[in-house]
């Protein structure tokens, strides 16, 4: 009778206590959360049961940056509820087993920390560890200083943190979804101490896997992305290395899916996305790609501006010209030296006609698998070396071309734009049209063998008379020439009467 007396009194003593401690704790719990993290704080409601646990549940905790109400909340939590043994409350350092957040959002604004205490004076503060965070559902935003960037934005489906011990980085896993492309990201790691002068500043590390990233949300290209890999640094500084396999990976002029992968250095300001590159490898077929620039914002311009330098070497144009062609065998084969300006700017439109390239290429031992279109330059040079009797004997010749290109709204522009066979030099310039395959240029053919010496019979006694006509600047003839039709179709011809710019 004495124990179940004792078992009831005490019973309802601490249920007396839990009803009368609530405001104190509510005043001291605000106190508290003030200092540790100088803001200002707001709580609506706040329960607390002292039986057969302590347990605490709150409603519509908001910390805002000490003296920066014109700002939303650092941390806002819809509801929240821990749990813990009065044991663990009355030694040191005091543990709480396990809290639950629900509606976190965490929203860090650059440039924004809370004033420094003038007195310098550091309370001490109560030491608890926490054992177990569950956050499901949480969002992170990091609001850049320049305010013509978008905000970024990370919705943390699942989000699991464990202590490591009083000031120590918690662990974490966490599954989100990325925006763009959308595909799921796994994470895992260590994530603070947090840091409350500067929050942009705390720790984060980890590794990662993202599946099945949709790049058509992207214009102009398609296929599914994955990558792992390993990230360091503070939320506003991160760098990332790892790998991505695209085994899909297509344009939309061209139709032809290849395998891209790469292996990748970068730093990201966790503050705005913006991205440094430094570099990329990626591979496609038998190509090599180096890329090294960044990924940024333009201020007043939303979205995200790629600005890349880009390096072939010893690649192979028939890779190239399979991912931007539809046609099933590739016009032209060779070895490729490629280095370019790379710049996609943002908006929606296909990649294609938004792309800017400036650069310069070679391509050397090039043949064309177009019969009509090899057999004329092997023609071509036997008659420019002086054999027009070897015309039509199946000999192939090689051709080297190489040149300077922009690109600008799906057409590419040529300048000094050569081309060589054995025997004679042809210098070009003109467009030609990704999307239709049109081709305009105009230029100048040097051959090495006179008029006469490119012909047979009573042809070339007539044209000894006008040898000394086409002769210049050391070549036996020079011809002005034209390249027009379409890629699967050109016509080449003289031009005598094309007038000069």
């Amino acid at each position: 009778m004495i124990l179940g007396l004792f078992l009831v009194t005490g019973t309802a003593g601490l249920y007396y206590l839990s009803k009368h401690l609530q405001p104190a704790f509510q005043r001291r719990a605000i106190e508290v959360l003030k200092d540790h993290y100088k803001s200002d704080v707001e709580l609506k409601n706040l329960e607390i049961s002292l039986f057969p646990q302590i347990a605490v549940k709150g409603d519509d905790l908001a910390l805002y940056v000490r003296g920066r109400t014109d700002l939303p909340p650092l941390v806002f939590i819809k509801h929240f509820s821990l749990n813990t043994h009065l044991s663990d409350i009355l030694t040191g350092p005091r543990r709480v087993h396990n809290l639950r957040l629900d509606g976190l959002e965490i929203t860090v604004t650059r440039g924004a920390a809370p004033p420094k205490d003038a007195s310098g004076e550091k309370k001490k503060l109560p030491r608890f560890v926490i054992d177990d965070v569950v956050a499901d559902g949480a969002v992170l935003e990091i609001v850049p200083v320049n305010k013509d960037k978008e905000p970024l934005v990370y919705e943390l489906h699942k989000l699991a943190l464990k202590s490591a011990g009083v000031g120590q980085p918690m662990t974490f896993r966490t599954t989100m979804t990325d925006a763009k492309p959308p595909g799921m990201i796994d994470a895992s790691g260590t994530f603070g101490p947090w840091q409350v002068d500067e929050p942009i500043d705390t720790p984060v590390s980890g590794d990662y896997v993202f599946r099945n990233a949709d790049l058509s949300v992207f214009k102009g290209i398609s296929g599914v992305l994955s990558s792992t890999g390993k990230f360091k640094g503070q939320l506003s500084h991160i760098e990332a290395q790892g790998t991505t396999d695209t085994p899909d990976f297509r344009l939309s002029i061209g139709g032809h899916p290849v395998d891209l992968k790469t292996e990748f250095h970068s730093i990201v300001d966790g503050g705005d996305g913006d991205t440094l590159l430094q570099p990329v490898k990626a591979r496609f077929l038998n190509t090599p790609i180096i890329a090294k620039g960044g990924v940024t914002g333009v201020k007043g311009i939303p979205g995200k501006t790629v600005a890349l330098d880009l390096v072939i070497s010893g690649g192979r144009l028939e890779d190239l010209l399979r991912l931007a062609l539809k046609s099933d065998k590739p016009f032209v084969t060779g070895r490729l030296d490629f280095k370019t300006k790379f710049l996609l700017p943002p908006g929606d439109r296909d990649v294609v006609e938004k792309l800017r390239l400036d650069g310069r290429f070679n391509v050397s031992d090039a043949r064309f698998n177009s019969f009509e279109v090899q057999e004329k330059l092997d023609n071509l040079s036997h008659r420019a070396q002086g054999r027009p009797r070897d015309v039509g004997n199946g000999e192939e010749v090689v051709s080297d071309l190489q040149g300077r290109f922009t690109l600008d709204n799906s057409v590419m522009n040529f300048s000094q734009l050569s081309f060589g066979v054995p025997g004679a030099a042809i210098q070009l310039t003109g467009r030609y049209g990704l999307s239709d395959g049109t081709m305009d240029f105009h230029g100048t053919a040097r051959m090495q063998a006179t008029l006469s010496q490119m012909t047979t019979g009573f042809k070339s006694v007539l044209l000894k008379a006008v040898d000394p006509f086409f002769k210049k600047d050391g070549a036996g003839t020079v011809l002005p020439i034209k390249i027009t039709g379409t890629r699967e179709h050109p016509s080449f011809g003289l031009e005598f009467r094309r007038k000069e710019k």
